[in-house]
């Protein structure tokens, strides 16, 4: 895992939004769902990484 705060701290940040991104474009259908659903496992790995920082 990364050991510097700061880097940990941007990693998460990109990861957070970047999974908002992906939620807010999930078209309908089964791809939106696919899609909704990486942006969640995107979004729950940014937090874990800002709640270890």
């Amino acid at each position: 895992m990364l050991k510097q705060r700061k880097t940990r701290r941007g990693l998460a940040l990109v990861l957070v939004v970047l999974g908002g991104v992906l939620m807010a474009l999930a078209p309908d259908i089964w791809w939106g769902l696919l899609v909704l659903a990486l942006g969640v496992a995107v979004e729950l790995a940014g937090i874990a990484l800002e709640h270890k920082a």
